[in-house]
Order: structure tokens, then sequence, then C-alpha cells
């Protein structure tokens, strides 16, 4: 069966999310080791990192259900983000607030189920972009890797967002809001590592 325009234009966008996700997991933090390596580090990069590969779920579960038109918002907080790290650009509690975005990820898909209610795409694309952003800061401070390693980190980024994206679309709403529930207590879980270094370094 030919793929129809819409879906060949969301397959595109997924592409170009997966580009810029791939900035936030091929650029990696200080708790999530080392970018050196080849194509073979990069694909595994996002794949092993729970946080990465949450939020690439995440970009995916929050286009399926509010519309393809939010990869492009996802693209835009990634690059501008990474942007901004690799220019030494910082953000206060950022490894807390990495792990909430991917609560908000899953929150933003919930609350439009539970209000019945069309999000506005300029509000909807805001937190996403700022959610995907907030990581693209944090592996923009510490970019590395070669050119196949960054080639691993795409096809793996890519592959993550478009196959959560499709698959959703099949599977239906119930699958959906399940898997956004689950993003919404997985960030929360993860915040919870940052939190205890915080608490740690307070009574030292």
């Amino acid at each position: 069966m030919k793929p129809t325009a819409p879906q060949l234009r969301s397959l595109g966008l997924a592409l170009a999310a997966g580009l810029g996700c791939a900035a936030l997991s091929a650029l990696p933090v200080q708790a999530h080791g080392s970018a050196s390596g080849h194509f073979h580090g990069g694909v595994i990069h996002p794949l092993l990192g729970l946080d990465h590969l949450l939020l690439l779920v995440g970009v995916g579960t929050v286009a399926s259900y509010l519309g393809w038109q939010l990869l492009a918002y996802a693209l835009g907080g990634a690059v501008v983000g990474a942007l901004m790290g690799a220019n030494g650009i910082g953000l206060p509690l950022a490894e807390l607030l990495a792990a909430l975005s991917v609560s908000l990820l899953g929150f933003l898909v919930l609350q439009a189920s539970r209000s019945g209610q069309p999000v506005a795409l300029p509000f909807s694309g805001g937190l996403v972009a700022l959610a995907v952003g907030v990581h693209g800061l944090l592996h923009g401070q510490a970019a590395s890797g070669d050119a196949g390693w960054w080639l691993g980190a795409l096809v793996a980024s890519t592959a993550v967002v478009g196959v959560t994206y499709l698959s959703l679309h099949k599977l239906g709403l119930v699958w959906t809001l399940r898997l956004a529930l689950g993003l919404t207590v997985a960030g929360f879980l993860l915040a919870l590592g940052p939190i205890g270094l915080l608490a740690g370094g307070a009574g030292a």
C-alpha cells in the first residue's frame, strides 16, 4: 500500500526530530559517561541511557497523540539547546530538570486526554521544545564524538522516535495513555537521583 502524503510528511519529521535528538544523545553529560567511539558506540548510547531513551519515546508519544507538527518543535528545541550548551551556557539544577522533562511529556498527553480539549499548538509545541532543549543544552556542554559516532546516534534516535510514533498510531489510544502515564512516573523516579545528590551535597 502506497504511503499517503501525510504519512510521508510524518516520517520525514520523525527523521528530522531524530536528527535533532541525536544532538542530545550524542553529546553526553557528566553522569552518562563518554561519547567516544565510532558507529556502534553511537547506536547503543541512546538505547542504554535510560533518560535519553525515555525522552525519545516521549517525543514520539506526544507527537502521535497531539500531532506530527510537534516533531518540528522537538527538532528546534534539540538544536537550540545543543548550540547553547556548546557555547558554554549553563542551567541551574539541569540534571533534575532533564529528568522532570520526561514527566512533562507524559503529563502533557494525560492532561490533553483528561480535558478532552485540543491543546493549542504553540503552547504544546513550546513545552515539547523546552523539554527537549534542556537535554540538548546539557549534552551540548560536553560535545565530542567522531562522524561515525554521530551517524550511529542519528540512526538509533530516529528509530526510537519513528517507531514510537508509528506504533502508537496502530496500537490506539489506550496504549498511548498507558505509555504517557509510565513516562510521567518514570521521570519523577529519575529525578530522585539528582535530588539525592543535592541532599547529600547539602549535608556534607
